[in-house]
């Protein structure tokens, strides 16, 4: 485990001038999602197991993040996104277990201590300024949990009058006005709807929230539920936070429903369902393979979309099924990790999708973590050299990477070829197996002989006739980035190789001759069997 120690508590100093993040400053982040109770034990407990289906507390806590922190910093994350943080029912085993997972609030102002006290939480977000990463808490102010829904009791609540709430109805979803003004869950966990519309709710809630920022120097919120909310409580709700927010609109590939919830008089942002669930019909194996929707939704969001660079991309998060539980093949899950780094929006990686994880749904996708021993993996490797570059192409104030605009250079049956600034993603769905034949052609923008490098191989790319390059798949799908190899200088990737193409005046060889590069041991974990991409190197 990667371990750290707190100096002292002068740290907590930091909070009080906390950095009350923009969304502009949210745009260039990448954020690793984690449920406190799987991540990580505080030192000293017992190595314990989880067992998922028992639906209860396992152990996890704030100081158990802190602690092993390095974790995710040392993968190149600049921020983490936890889960709630606020009192949960705390009472006798329900239908559906504990609420370990923290989405059963029953009163926002005060804390859940399964996961530590006041001060350990403000050490967490001490330590993670410390180190020039944001934190993104998750909130829930549509509903509390009640044991009746027939006589709800609501007086462990934040709200203690049912004048706060509106009277139960069994939500109908697809509807919105139910979605508004029924309840979440059922008569076992019943979740009272608070009514939003309530002057003195809305006034309450703004107090608090505006206070919780302050006080836990919070940089972002991640909004449970948002759709269930009336849109116009937001804005005024996000006033009073003074940090970005990103919502959660739950959704398929449909772009409208979740596209109305991102602008001025809603949310910052929104989690991608609509993006999430093309990658998955286009990229999982066995699946559809299904890239003109993934084509069709790319550029239905880049015009119904208020600004798709703040959008929140995911593969996995704790209300869908694991990557692996969907895909056989890893290369599925290489491919579209690319397209969530290297195109429009804000990447979020779940935590144990860098492990493998494979849980299906609520509750077998909340697996600890700690039982993997925070393992080096190929996914975790690859996870840490897309963060080098996307963390260098941001900082680098020149270019204004993260607001350029994502262009689709190449569509077909085998994948896509996309362009953000300068990067080229040549991405396939065709998984690990070879083969021949099998190839993406891409007219690139950058001249002939221009000289690019695959960052997963440090590979040497030349740019042939008209512009193009071709990815070949004759050893097996992998992902191919490929990057101007002049601008990679001060990137800390590829160095010896870049080293040699600068010794050529910054020229790439002719076309057809080998350049000596030989492929990092990266690409061939990667690639598993040595299933290269012998895709056009020179």
């Amino acid at each position: 485990m990667f371990k750290l120690t707190l100096p002292s508590l002068l740290l907590f100093s930091l909070v009080a001038s906390t950095w009350a993040a923009t969304a502009d400053e949210w745009r260039g982040r990448s954020i690793y999602q984690i449920i406190t109770d799987r991540f990580a034990l505080p030192s000293g407990s017992p190595n314990s197991t989880c067992d998922t289906t028992r639906q209860t507390y396992c152990g996890g806590t704030w100081n158990g993040i802190r602690e092993n922190l390095d974790y995710i910093q040392k993968a190149g994350f600049t921020a983490i996104w936890i889960s709630p943080v606020n009192k949960n029912y705390d009472g006798p085993r329900t239908a559906y277990g504990d609420p370990y997972h923290g989405y059963w609030v029953t009163d926002i102002s005060q804390l859940n201590d399964h996961f530590g006290t006041a001060d350990d939480l403000k050490a967490l977000s001490a330590e993670l300024h410390n180190r020039g990463m944001f934190l993104m808490v998750d909130v829930v102010v549509n509903h509390v949990m009640v044991t009746s829904a027939t006589q709800p009791d609501y007086s462990q609540c934040f709200f203690k009058d049912a004048s706060f709430y509106h009277p139960y109805c069994p939500i109908q979803y697809g509807n919105a006005t139910s979605e508004e003004l029924c309840w979440m869950g059922d008569e076992r966990v019943p979740l009272a709807d608070v009514d939003t519309t309530n002057p003195t709710v809305i006034q309450r809630y703004g107090e608090w929230v505006e206070n919780f920022v302050k006080e836990y120097g919070i940089d972002g919120l991640r909004i449970d539920a948002a759709k269930h909310v009336q849109k116009s409580f937001w804005p005024t709700f996000c006033g009073k936070a003074g940090v970005f927010c990103m919502g959660e609109v739950f959704g398929g590939a449909e772009v409208d429903p979740v596209a109305e919830w991102q602008g001025a008089d809603a949310l910052d942002s929104v989690l991608n369902f609509p993006m999430y669930a093309a990658l998955r019909d286009a990229y999982t194996i066995p699946g559809p393979s299904n890239v003109s929707q993934l084509a069709s939704v790319f550029e239905e969001s880049k015009t119904k979309f208020a600004d798709t660079t703040l959008l929140g991309n995911f593969l996995e998060n704790h209300d869908v099924p694991r990557w692996h539980n969907l895909s056989v093949d890893p290369q599925s899950l290489y491919n579209a990790m690319a397209w969530n780094f290297f195109s429009d929006g804000i990447p979020i990686v779940y935590y144990g999708q860098e492990q493998g994880f494979s849980g299906s749904g609520d509750p077998n996708n909340r697996e600890a973590l700690w039982p993997s021993g925070y393992q080096n993996t190929t996914a975790y490797q690859l996870i840490t050299t897309f963060n080098q570059l996307r963390n260098f192409l941001v900082n680098n104030n020149s270019t204004n990477w993260a607001k350029s605009e994502t262009t689709l250079l190449t569509t077909s049956s085998q994948g896509f070829a996309i362009l953000k600034g300068s990067v080229i993603a040549i991405l396939t769905n065709i998984g690990s197996p070879p083969q021949a034949g099998v190839h993406i052609s891409v007219k690139t923008p950058f001249e002939t002989n221009t000289a690019l490098t695959n960052i997963l191989t440090c590979q040497q790319w030349v740019v042939g006739a008209n512009r193009m390059v071709d990815a070949q798949y004759s050893l097996g799908g992998v992902p191919v980035i490929l990057v101007p190899s002049e601008q990679l200088g001060g990137s800390g990737l590829c160095g010896n190789e870049l080293a040699e193409v600068a010794s050529h005046g910054g020229k790439a060889n002719p076309l057809n001759e080998n350049s000596g590069f030989s492929a990092r041991p990266l690409l061939s974990m990667l690639a598993g069997s040595l299933a290269l991409a012998s895709a056009a190197l020179f």
